[in-house]
Formats: C-alpha cells, structure tokens, sequence
C-alpha cells in the first residue's frame, strides 16, 4: 500500500512536469515499482535529485544535454536539459538529435564487422586492397590497425589544419581525405608499433564498406545496424545541408556568450552520427543481447587490441576498453564543432549510460561518469594511484626542468606547483619515490641524472633529454628566415622577424607568433611545435611541424 500511495503521489507530479521531465519520471518510477532498478537505498526523487543537480548549469538561456540510462537492459532514465536553439526557444528533450562525434566511430567499425562476418574482406586485409589510392609506405598497413588506431596514419584534419583549413572552417569531403591521404610521404610509426589517435582510419574504413558491399555506406548502415535495433532518430551528416527535424544547433561557449558552433563538412565514419540519447542505449544493448550480428562479432568488436610484440593496448575495435572506479568499462567519448557526447557502459553491472550535449563546454564525460556514480554508488571500488613519498625542496629542484623526447623532438616541462608539488604538462605526477612518479592515467615517470622516461599506460617507453630553454636574439632568429614548403600540405610558410619576434606567414592572410622552447624548436600555438633542421654545416634547411597527431611534417626551405 505504500509503495502505491508513493506512485500515485508521483503520477500527480507528472502531471505539471515538462515533457523531457515526464518521460523520465515514468520510466524511473515503473523501474523501481517493478524492481528493476538495482539501487540500493535510493529512491526516484533521489535519483531525479542528484542527476539534476549534475546538469543544473544549463537553463532555458543556455544550450545543454540530454542524458540516458538504461539498467539490466530497460531505459531507466531520460531527460532533456536547456536549450536546442537558442533563437527560437527550442528545449531540449530526450529525443533531441545531437551530433555523436567520435562515439560514431564504433558503427564504423561495426559495418567492417558484418562485411568480415560474410566473409567479403578480412580484419587483416591490406588497406590498398580496396584502397589503392593510398601510398605504399613499405610497412604491412592492415583494416584492422586502422579500427584500433594502430596504423600509423596521419589524422587528415590535422594536416588540413596545418594548411590552413582546420575541420569545419571549409566543406570538406571524402574525396577532400583520399586527396590529403594519398599525398603523405610518411606515417607516424611503423603500423602495429604504437598507438596514436586517427579519424583517418575511420574515414578509410566507411570508404571500404561502401566499396565493398556496394552500398552507400549510410543506406549499409541504415539498413544493417540502425533499423534492425529500432535506431528510428539515427542517420549521417553525410549531407550538412540536410534539413533534420528535432536536431539540436551546437553552440561555441565565449565565456558564456554562445555563438552557433555547426560542423560545416560532408566527411563521417570518423564522426557524423546523428542520434538520441535513447538510441545510443538501444545500441549498447546489443553488446549484450544481439541483434546485428552476434556473440562473436561484439566479442571481437570489445577485445582488446595488441601491438606486434604482443602487448595489448586499451583500444579494441571503434571502442576504449578500460575501468573506471574499479569497475569494468567500455565506452568511448566524442566531440566535434560545438557538439559534446559520452556513451558507456558497464557490462558486469548491466548499467548504461548517454550524454548528449550541445555546447563547447558540455563536459559530456564528466557528465556521464557522475550518472553513471549515481547507478553505481554501492559498488565503486576506488583505486586511483595516490602519493606514497614527500618531495624535498632538494627533489623538486633536481627533477623541475625542460625535457625533450627522443622519439619526436616534442618538450615536456615539470614545472613547479606553489604548493610544491610536481606537474608534467598540467598532469599531477604523484611521487612514489624521489625519483619516480604516477599519474592518474596509470602513466609512470622515472627521472635521472641523463633525462627521464615515461611509461604509458600501453607500457610503451619514450625517453626524454633534459635540455635548456632557448633565448635566441634577434640575430640569432634571422638565420631562420626563408620561405618553406611542402607538398603533403601543399601550402607555403614563410618565416620572418617582426618585432623582434619570428613568426610564420600563411596564406591568404595568418600570422603565427612562434615561441622559444629549445634550441631550433619553437611553440606555434594551433599548429604544435615547430622545429627547424639544420644540415652537417648548421644551415637550416627544413622546418617540421609536429602535433599529438602529425608527427613530422615536413617544410623544405627554398633556396633564395
């Protein structure tokens, strides 16, 4: 009688409630009548309580999120927070389509799955099998080193960026990426040997399914993945002109002044999905429940991928395959233009969780992470690695410095905190000993008298030089002036002292102020770190432009 009187109180809130607020209150409400909802000493006001208190910025002045959960298989909770469209006074709901960024990646991934599945190509095939417009770089480049960022490619946003036209400021195409990639020289790494975050591959990948089956890949996917799960408000921006009713613009948050932030570019597979927060968890269903595919397909898609000597790496297929708070996660973030989005999933709970956002600060994972906490709270188990030694004054004087890496050229500085502690490029490293440290990624840092080295989480090795800051005088600058070029971005830098200051001319009409790290290399602000090489005589000859993305891009310096 009581939990009926509960209930009945319930239904007479829902009745003055908004209609993003309806939904979630029925569903939660039937969950825990039913007692399907696996919260232990928690209510429904509670859970409405606490997951509102986690999107209350977002009000009917602002853009927003939309968030999904689902428990044991069955949405639990939907919700819709602030604004789609600010100029028309469009709230958010639970089946606003939102923009998926990078979560995208996993249907991608997926359609190759169905084509292997039928045996029409194979995870192991060459990549210029059915793409022969890409380069051969000499090195066996593999479908499947491309789905677990493994391949070596470089990200063709971050090249067109350094041309000139970073994603979303020109209408890129597909055709746009194979005319990037078919003109690079080089990769990053040999293909297997490292990881290192690519859309390229992904983009390569919905190239493939499409020239494979025969099908455009968003009709393949449409019918294949998306119909089959009920995916009824799910499609590609194959088509960025395409009117589609109930999406939400994205907005570029100025310090809390909002301007329209869209994703102008017909490229997808890396990013492109078009969805809602409940399609998103029909999706996650079917890691456990299959529907597209089977058992074997998702268990391949969610295992975790390995370096050619064996080690695994924390990627497996279109997904990241890791823990959070001790429990097991699968799961993967986006972000694209003005667009935010966080989906996962926690497979021994059963617990799912989406957020869709459409602001520039729309912390989607955060979001999603403190939901999921709220589903979760009796069994987190904690394990972030913790400080276990005090730094002396003497420690931190030994170890705070500037370091090159050995592998890329990049600097990495341990700066100094004023409460005396360490940061490695805005990473707390927590001592362990005088001389070695963790961070919260697992990361461990070990220094010596010759420089340091990181571990990765991947146990990948890079060693660092410990090196002197640069302070070059203007003379000293002038021998770096010259005009540079390169044909894998096809454009021009030209390098000139103004001011004082060395800066690089881009056309039509950008100036980019380099600033000295080390001797011949320079920060560059958006386009990364720029380093000059210099032949056995010292002149300097090329420039090269490197990014998390990009590792050596190269500028040949044209005789004058």
């Amino acid at each position: 009688m009581a939990e009926n009187a509960r209930i009945a109180r319930k239904d007479d809130a829902i009745m003055n409630a908004t209609p993003s607020r309806v939904l979630c209150a029925f569903v939660i409400t039937t969950a825990f009548a039913s007692g399907g909802l696996a919260l232990s000493r928690q209510t429904a006001v509670d859970v409405d309580g606490k997951v509102d208190s986690v999107f209350a910025k977002w009000t009917s002045t602002t853009p927003g999120c939309a968030v999904g959960v689902a428990t044991d298989g069955r949405p639990v909770l939907a919700r819709g927070y602030g604004m789609a469209d600010l100029e028309h006074d469009v709230r958010i709901t639970p089946d606003t389509i939102f923009e998926a960024g990078s979560v995208s990646k996993q249907f991608t991934a997926a359609a190759v799955l169905l084509l292997a599945r039928e045996k029409k190509l194979s995870l192991d095939d060459p990549v210029r099998r059915h793409i022969p417009e890409l380069p051969d770089y000499g090195s066996p480049l593999s479908i499947r080193h491309m789905l677990n960022h493994t391949s070596g490619l470089r990200d063709w946003g971050s090249v067109a960026g350094i041309a000139g036209w970073p994603r979303t400021t020109r209408v890129h195409t597909h055709a746009h990426v194979l005319e990037i990639v078919s003109g690079q020289h080089a990769l990053n790494f040999t293909p297997g040997t490292r990881w290192s975050y690519s859309n390229t591959g992904f983009n390569l990948a919905a190239m493939i399914v499409q020239r494979v089956s025969g099908t455009p890949f968003p009709e393949f996917t449409r019918t294949r993945l998306f119909q089959p799960l009920g995916m009824t408000h799910t499609s590609w921006r194959d088509d960025y002109t395409r009117i589609v009713k109930g999406r939400a613009m994205a907005y570029a948050d100025r310090n809390g002044e909002f301007r329209t932030g869209m994703p102008f570019e017909n490229v997808y597979g890396n990013g492109g999905l078009l969805t809602t927060v409940g399609d998103l968890l029909k999706w996650n269903e079917n890691f456990t429940s299959p529907v597209v595919g089977d058992a074997s397909l998702v268990t391949e898609q969610q295992r975790v991928g390995t370096f050619n000597d064996g080690r695994p790496h924390g990627y497996g297929l279109g997904l990241f395959v890791g823990t959070h708070e001790g429990l097991r996660e699968v799961y993967h973030s986006g972000s694209t233009a003005g667009y935010s989005a966080f989906l996962t999933r926690f497979p021994d709970e059963r617990v799912s969780v989406a957020v869709l956002c459409n602001a520039t600060s729309g912390q989607a994972t955060q979001y999603a992470h403190t939901v999921a906490d709220i589903f979760l709270a009796d069994r987190l188990k904690p394990s972030d690695p913790v400080a276990s030694y005090t730094l002396t004054d003497a420690d931190v004087d030994r170890i705070a410095g500037l370091y090159r890496s050995d592998d890329t050229g990049l600097p990495a500085t341990i700066a100094r905190e004023k409460d005396g502690s360490l940061r490695a490029d805005r990473v707390p490293l927590l001592p362990q000993s005088a001389l070695r440290f963790l961070t919260a990624g697992r990361q461990v840092w070990e220094v010596d008298a010759h420089g340091m080295r990181r571990t990765d989480e991947f146990g990948t090795v890079e060693e660092f030089a410990r090196v002197r800051a640069a302070s070059p005088t203007v003379q000293d600058l002038e021998t770096y002036a010259g005009t540079y070029a390169s044909d894998e971005a096809e454009t021009v830098l030209t390098a000139l002292v103004e001011h004082g200051k060395l800066v690089l001319k881009r056309r039509p009409d950008t100036t980019i102020g380099l600033t000295p790290i080390y001797a011949d290399a320079f920060g560059a602000g958006g386009p990364g770190t720029v380093i000059f090489r210099r032949d056995a005589s010292g002149r300097v000859t090329a420039l090269s432009v490197k990014q998390d993305r990009v590792w050596d891009l190269k500028f040949n310096r044209e005789a004058r």
